[in-house]
């Protein structure tokens, strides 16, 4: 498992978008200095990159702490540059058409071997299977954000110590002698906690939690955002649990000591919390666990007015944000301050529309994190909590 500690590691960098619908978009500046990043990686993305699937890699291509992304594989897009086909802005990472290409390219062999897709299985064909003890007999890392744990296998376990490469299963939770229950410690948390939320899964929340944690420190509130999936841990997240991975007793337990040891290390004015799932969507629970354990003051509610259907159920209409909204408010003790669009399927105009449509309707402020300024963000939060504008310099 990857070493995810409580405690700080490096500063969040460079939130850029998970989703980018053809439009401009406002990318914060990246505050990583050069060094910061010392393990370099390649990505498997195979048919993928760009895509709903392909989203643990579209993450790290825009946004890593911990790694330095030397390559993405994706035979399909081979030839192309990672950053002209997520946002339009080539970013020098090229996109391979093999194993064989990327460590060509490559001045020295990776550090890592990064599986970047997160398919709904959460397994492994009998072709990625090779591909990754290929990776193995390289000498690189692996770094596995899927629920089938590598070290669990006696091949890869063997193929691991073979070539004194280590196999890193993000998801794979600690014992449960060291897993916690819920105590009721969140109430010791006196700063905001703000939930983004959603009304679909992959709909871009962990994007907006990373702007939105930005936008307010870049103002001089001082913000932690706690990860709660396997693509923030991998990025490189400094407080975080991968939520899905937990045994449901400890879910609710598990986030509130990350947050209460959050608030206790940092002593933030704002707590973000990344969501996952959709509290409506029969498939996931996560968000039921991210109401309870981190009991929020407050929710972002992330939709894609262009999306028909459930991602990976067809047969599923998507709610509306007035219907979320009422569900949330009335499952836990929170307000929803705000609605942030995904604008995938849309355009400039559509995203326009739309802003003014669910303001009109919800009487609360929306926006769209990635082709609106920020600004509108803090603005959302600053309405909901006005304490937190004491915070502000003055000159600000």
């Amino acid at each position: 498992m990857l070493p995810i500690s409580r405690a700080p590691k490096a500063p969040l960098v460079n939130p850029i978008p998970l989703i980018h619908g053809g439009m401009p978009i406002c990318v914060p500046r990246n505050i990583v200095t050069a060094g910061k990043r010392t393990a370099t990686a390649i990505i498997y993305c195979e048919a993928n990159f760009g895509a709903i699937d392909g989203k643990t890699a579209n993450g790290l291509v825009r946004h890593s702490e911990r790694y330095e992304i030397l390559s993405v594989i994706d035979s399909e897009k081979a030839g192309l540059d990672a950053g002209a086909v997520l946002d339009g802005r080539p970013n020098a990472i090229p996109i391979c058409r093999d194993l064989a290409e990327s460590l060509e390219k490559a001045d020295r062999l990776p550090d890592y071997f990064i599986f970047g897709m997160a398919p709904s299985s959460g397994m492994l064909s009998l072709k990625e299977r090779s591909l990754v003890l290929e990776a193995i007999s390289h000498g690189m890392n692996i770094v596995n954000g899927l629920h089938e744990f590598l070290n669990d296998d006696p091949v890869f376990k063997a193929a691991g110590l073979a070539s004194n490469v280590e196999i890193l299963d993000v998801r794979k939770p600690p014992d449960k002698k060291d897993l916690h229950m819920f105590t009721g410690d969140i109430g010791r948390v006196t700063c905001p906690v703000i939930a983004v939320l959603g009304t679909d899964c992959a709909i871009g929340k962990r994007t907006t939690a990373t702007i939105l944690t930005q936008a307010l420190n870049d103002r001089g509130v001082k913000t932690v955002m706690i990860g709660t999936g396997q693509t923030g841990l991998i990025q490189g997240a400094r407080y975080g649990v991968a939520l899905d991975a937990i045994p449901s007793q400890f879910c609710a337990g598990e986030l509130e000591a990350t947050v209460v040891d959050a608030f206790t290390v940092e002593s933030p004015d704002v707590i973000i919390i990344e969501g996952q799932g959709a509290l409506s969507h029969p498939a996931f629970s996560s968000s039921s666990f991210i109401l309870r354990g981190a009991c929020p003051d407050g929710v972002v509610l992330q939709h894609a007015p262009g999306r028909r259907n459930r991602c990976d159920f067809e047969q599923m209409i998507m709610p509306t944000p007035a219907t979320e909204i009422n569900l949330i408010e009335t499952f836990a003790k929170t307000k929803v301050i705000g609605v942030t669009i995904n604008h995938e399927h849309m355009s400039d105009a559509e995203v326009s529309s739309a802003i003014l449509h669910y303001e009109d309707e919800l009487g609360i402020p929306t926006t769209d994190a990635l082709s609106r300024s920020s600004e509108r963000l803090v603005e959302m939060v600053l309405r909901a909590f006005p304490k937190l504008a004491e915070k502000l310099p003055a000159a600000a």
